[in-house]
């Protein structure tokens, strides 16, 4: 595993929690010489998180829209930044550069890139483990929500199998490094 993309939150206004575990998390990665890959924020759990690569002298990779940047949204301190003109862009260079993907908490952004990526996964378009960092319980409602599609048959069981999910930064690497294998050949699963 050489880098994974960091999927979290611009949001200045969260509990210290959520900062600390960032920042942890990204220290974690750096002692492993894991790079990460982000979206280039400056700011919020992006931002501590990328304090937290750097304070350990790893490397961390920004992905950034042009329009971003002309708002000074970027991270400046960031090792590599590159800039893509769209969103789809980001995501999508975010995800190909990433041999896997972990969520902490974050907004809407951060929702919808966690779940583009389990989308893709339930389709076979990637096999990377997918991890959700739940600080403090933060992804409980998500977790709730799909073990109701499950009951109600919008998915089925093994989706529930995509991802992992741990409490504590500290889990984080075991648990990429310990993700159930996954094929292409999943993709026979998406129909339900």
């Amino acid at each position: 595993m050489k880098n994974v993309a960091v999927y979290c939150a611009s949001s200045s206004q969260v509990k210290q929690v959520y900062f600390d575990e960032a920042y942890r998390l990204g220290q974690l990665f750096a002692k492993e010489q894991i790079g990460v890959v982000y979206g280039d924020g400056g700011i919020g759990l992006m931002g501590a998180l990328a304090k937290g690569v750097l304070a350990e002298k790893g490397e961390i990779t920004g992905i950034i829209p042009q329009f971003m940047v002309d708002e000074g949204w970027n991270n400046p301190a960031s090792t590599r930044t590159i800039i893509v003109q769209t969103m789809h862009e980001r995501k999508a260079k975010i995800a190909d550069l990433a041999d896997a993907m972990v969520a902490l908490p974050g907004g809407i952004g951060t929702f919808e890139e966690l779940l583009e990526c389990l989308t893709w996964k339930q389709l076979g378009l990637h096999t990377k483990p997918v991890v959700i960092l739940n600080t403090c319980g933060y992804y409980d409602p998500l977790l709730a929500a799909i073990d109701r599609m499950v009951a109600e048959h919008f998915i089925r069981p093994v989706h529930k199998e995509m991802f992992a999910v741990v409490s504590t930064a500290e889990e984080v690497i075991p648990a990429l490094l310990n993700a159930k294998p996954w094929d292409k050949s999943t993709r026979r699963d998406a129909a339900i």
